[in-house]
């Protein structure tokens, strides 16, 4: 099949996240002017720099996450793993500002080392980052899509070393979770190695 995004699919759901995926889960946790701390789970998020390392969460709307990640200059990533994923999910509740979604989900705030907004205690690791770019994109027709991106600049990392082996971060026994289409979810199990061609060879 073929279609036009505008001018619809005619499938019972819109296919396009199912398509781009899996796509890794920036879990952010956010702290607010009054001392607030969010937690919160978003699916269009990636690395895009790793020199600086560079990482960019996209919030669909003005959601507290990108308010005070743009207010504070901070934010924290924590790694989605399946053993947490339950928690994760329960973190996306559409709980009133004051609410903490930490609580709420049963996770444990850690001091973070480097930013203010604390990470999740109980992730096999975590980006503690800063602000360098808050975007707000547009369509082809020049209107606001409605989304807010912000990017920030990784300063510290956190890694649980029993998910470290030979030296390496193992995301089967990490578990990385990612985020499809729909309402399903895909957890790291299996990985296997290429190396690049060299066109000399």
């Amino acid at each position: 099949m073929f279609y036009e995004p505008e001018k619809g699919h005619g499938l019972p759901h819109d296919p396009f996240k199912a398509i781009v995926a899996p796509r890794p889960i920036g879990w952010i946790s956010t702290i607010g002017p009054d001392g607030a701390v969010n937690l919160a789970p978003y699916s269009f998020f990636n690395a895009i720099s790793s020199n600086p390392h560079l990482v960019l969460f996209s919030s669909e709307g003005a959601k507290d996450s990108a308010t005070f990640a743009e207010e504070s200059g901070e934010f924290v990533v924590n790694l989605a793993s399946r053993d947490l994923a339950e928690k994760m999910n329960a973190s996306s509740v559409d709980a009133p500002r004051g609410v903490s979604e930490f609580a709420f989900a049963g996770l444990t705030e850690a001091p973070s080392r480097l930013v203010a907004p604390p990470r999740v205690a109980e992730c096999h690791a975590a980006l503690e980052c800063r602000v360098t770019e808050v975007r707000r994109p547009q369509g082809l027709d020049g209107r606001p899509a409605g989304v807010i991106v912000v990017t920030g600049e990784v300063v510290g990392v956190h890694i649980d070393e029993k998910v470290l082996r030979d030296g390496l971060f193992d995301a089967v026994a990490a578990g990385n979770l990612a985020r499809l289409g729909y309402r399903d979810y895909a957890s790291v199990t299996e990985v296997f190695e290429m190396t690049r061609p060299l066109w000399k060879d």
